[in-house]
């Protein structure tokens, strides 16, 4: 769409897609807009007016070393030190917020967007997402170079995958919206007098300013939910990036305020804070009265702060879990080996839904290959591990690179905490060779000792897993139980040909509310999910409060104003 576009032919460019959203979240099939192999994009493929992929890092590399103008009210100079996890200093520097000026205009811009109503409000976001997807290539860069993630992750799931999340997030946020008819005339009958009548007008009315807070490692998949469920609702969106991972969600909201403003709508329904180096400006923003809702992504201690202070805010958390596999048995052995392999290695383990814990009888486990003891199958796991990423080439392109020192330390911490089943190894990249890349560990513990339970039962976040011993699946399941009641999870797995014990895992998450997958051994892992289809998170465990995306992810962003008058 060009300058001076109207809603109208927004509405009609994009209701098709919406529908098909709409459709999507009902049927849970499998369904996505956003191609996700990279030829899609460019003159030669299935996206209008694409950046093929030279385009798309020429445009990536032209804004490294200049200032990201984005016009909008309440700059107070320059800010910005984002280097790279591959080693290079990208230079950009962002207005940094006067808060003052800046949330009026924000609440200014309010009125008209909740006049435009649901439907309009829809086809903007959209139009948001579209313009997104035609620069994946672009975003890749961007994504990769703030994250450390491979660039075919940062592709996908800093591209389509993450437009696919926000996309779902707008059709739960219309679909909420809808439920309330706009107008209902209303009689109540008298017997021989007159009915009662009256006109009723109904109205979705937003909460008011809401704070994005986002994460270092998925910046766009993780960030997009809550920025496209707040849109959609009505609301006006700060965006307070992670100051390492800035640049994707500096993109996303000048594309934001360029398809509002050509939309006849205020550009300051969404807005960049972007901090200085320790500045911290997150809790400033979270108690201020004018922020009505928070969307967060890290670790459990600011989660559990924001849920305990921001009490004028409705508060989105995805904090930190301890992620569990219950390992009992298998009908493929091979399979079971490859896919947890898989799961672990991602992204270098650097995802909230990788596997932690592996829970192992120590007795050991029944295949289709034969018996295994509980020493055959970490062995096993751990050269599962060192046949998948054997060439550095493979390793690299699936590990990424480690997104802060604080996880390579992790890495040499756990190998201490028992005997290693797998040592971690540096793989060199011969393309950055300034970025760290470590391959996973793997550590033997016994759960019966309580001295293991400090190491097994907190989150390790990065390449790191422990191999527990026990006595039994059912001890599997209990101990499965307690770490998610006490420490939470994003992710369960299992793997078993028993229908007891399947039945015994499954009422375990059943009962303590937590996502699980089960014999798990092709190519679906245990750390991803399907917009459209799988719930990420459940938002009943203390692992997250909030679910992406479920209808009460967007239904509490607005509230239903009536009006009624005598007919």
């Amino acid at each position: 769409m060009t300058a001076g576009s109207t809603t109208a032919q927004l509405i009609e460019k994009h209701r098709p897609t919406l529908d098909q959203a709409l459709d999507a979240i009902r049927t849970r099939a499998y369904w996505s807009p956003y191609p996700e192999h990279p030829k899609a994009y460019g003159a030669e493929g299935a996206v209008p007016g694409s950046l093929n992929a030279a385009e798309g890092q020429a445009a990536f590399e032209a804004l490294r070393g200049k200032r990201f103008e984005l016009d909008q009210p309440g700059a107070r100079g320059w800010t910005g030190a984002e280097i790279s996890p591959y080693g290079l200093e990208l230079g950009v520097e962002y207005p940094h917020p006067d808060v003052e000026r800046l949330l009026p205009a924000m609440r200014a811009a309010m009125p008209e967007w909740r006049e435009a109503g649901p439907e309009v409000r829809a086809a903007v976001c959209l139009e948001i997402l579209a313009r997104i997807n035609a620069r994946t290539h672009e975003f890749a860069h961007a994504v990769m170079h703030t994250s450390g993630q491979a660039f075919m992750m940062a592709f996908q799931a800093g591209g389509p995958h993450a437009q696919d999340r926000g996309l779902e997030a707008v059709a739960y946020a219309y679909a909420e919206q809808v439920r309330t008819p706009g107008a209902a005339e209303w009689s109540k009958p008298q017997g021989k007098r007159d009915p009662l009548a009256l006109s009723k007008q109904f109205t979705a009315v937003p909460r008011g300013v809401s704070l994005l807070i986002g994460c270092n490692t998925f910046p766009t998949w993780n960030g997009y939910p809550g920025l496209f469920a707040s849109l959609a609702t009505g609301n006006a969106v700060l965006v307070k990036p992670h100051p390492r991972a800035v640049l994707p969600l500096a993109l996303t909201v000048r594309i934001a305020r360029d398809v509002l403003n050509d939309a006849g709508f205020s550009p300051d329904l969404v807005t960049l804070a972007a901090e200085r180096d320790g500045e911290g400006i997150a809790k400033a923003l979270a108690t201020r009265p004018e922020i009505r809702i928070i969307d967060y992504t890290g670790s459990t201690a600011f989660g559990d702060w924001l849920e305990a202070n921001a009490r004028q805010a409705q508060v989105f958390t995805e904090k930190a879990g301890v992620n569990t596999v219950v390992i009992d048995s298998t009908d493929d052995y091979k399979g079971l080996l490859s896919n947890l392999a898989f799961s672990l290695s991602l992204y270098s383990g650097q995802m909230c839904t990788t596997p932690q814990n592996f829970l192992i009888p120590r007795e050991g486990i029944t295949t289709d290959a034969g018996p295994k003891s509980y020493d055959e199958v970490v062995t096993d796991l751990a050269g599962a591990v060192e046949a998948l990423l054997g060439d550095d080439a493979r390793a690299n392109a699936l590990l990424g690179a480690l997104v802060n020192d604080q996880v390579k330390e992790r890495i040499g911490a756990a190998a201490q905490l028992g005997e290693v089943a797998l040592a971690s190894r540096t793989v060199t990249n011969p393309d950055f060779p300034q970025a760290t890349v470590r391959t996973p560990v793997i550590v033997k513990l016994d759960g019966a000792k309580p001295d293991a339970e400090a190491a097994y039962l907190s989150e390790c976040f990065g390449p790191v897993a422990f191999a527990v011993a026990v006595d039994s699946a059912q001890d599997a399941v209990e101990l499965l139980r307690r770490t998610i009641r006490e420490k939470g999870a994003m992710t369960v797995g299992a793997y078993t040909t028993s229908p007891e014990v399947e039945r015994l895992v499954e009422e375990a998450c059943l009962e303590e509310c937590a996502q699980l997958s089960l014999n798990l051994t092709g190519g679906v892992y245990v750390n991803q999910t399907a917009a459209f289809s799988d719930f990420h998170g459940s938002g009943g465990n203390p692992a997250a409060n909030a679910v992406l995306c479920d209808s009460a992810f967007v239904a509490t962003r607005f509230r239903t104003v009536e009006v009624r008058r005598p007919s």
